[in-house]
């Protein structure tokens, strides 16, 4: 029986998880490798911040070498994978957090790894928030335009890095001092890849 697709709520950092994906030192020549990676740095900075998760992966690591260390994920520990999608790579992880209801997803390459990591995601009866300007690949201005017709019939949500670390408010008086810490990350202007602008204005492959 197909799983039940859920409408998108809120990213809530209680059930949210972050995905970065692939984001090695062979992919380096995908397009605006450099920007994607600046804007998933930050998007783990709040991560840490609120306490949400995050998971790893690399795409056969030996051919491809290690993530790039801009990305900053020191600490957490490199999945490998050999399939486009995360999702078998990371399965244990998701066993163990049953609350889990929304996935924000950054990394490369948005034609394979990410769309087929977000079908498996979705499967599972989560909700995905695509990063926009954190994800890429060699051929992004063809790729981004078809995806997006495509995401609005898999209710995946497309969302740029600004709103999405904000990731609802803590709930816990102890945690008051993040929103100002939060506040100074998403002031620094993020690196301009150009991928937001595929979804400004009156384009006809998103009606």
């Amino acid at each position: 029986m197909a799983a039940v697709r859920p409408s998108l709520g809120r990213v809530l950092p209680g059930s949210s998880i972050l995905f970065l994906c692939d984001m090695q030192e062979k992919f380096r020549h995908v397009a605006y490798f450099p920007q994607i990676v600046s804007v998933a740095a930050r998007m783990l900075k709040v991560a840490r911040l609120l306490g949400v998760p995050a998971v790893l992966t690399e795409q056969y690591p030996e051919g491809l070498g290690r993530t790039v260390p801009e990305l900053g994920a020191d600490g957490l520990r490199p999945l490998a994978k050999t399939c486009f999608s995360m999702v078998p790579a990371v399965q244990q992880e998701l066993d163990t957090r049953p609350q889990l209801r929304s996935v924000l997803l950054c990394g490369i390459e948005t034609q394979a790894c990410i769309l087929n990591t977000t079908l498996d995601l979705l499967e599972r009866g989560l909700q995905v928030h695509v990063v926009v300007d954190a994800c890429s690949s060699r051929s992004e201005w063809l790729v981004w335009p078809v995806a997006a017709r495509r995401a609005r019939r898999m209710k995946m949500e497309k969302c740029p890095s600004r709103p999405a670390a904000v990731m609802g408010t803590p709930d816990s008086s102890r945690t008051l001092h993040f929103p100002l810490q939060i506040q100074k990350i998403i002031k620094e202007p993020a690196p301009d890849s150009g991928l937001l602008g595929l979804f400004q204005g009156q384009n006809p492959l998103f009606r």
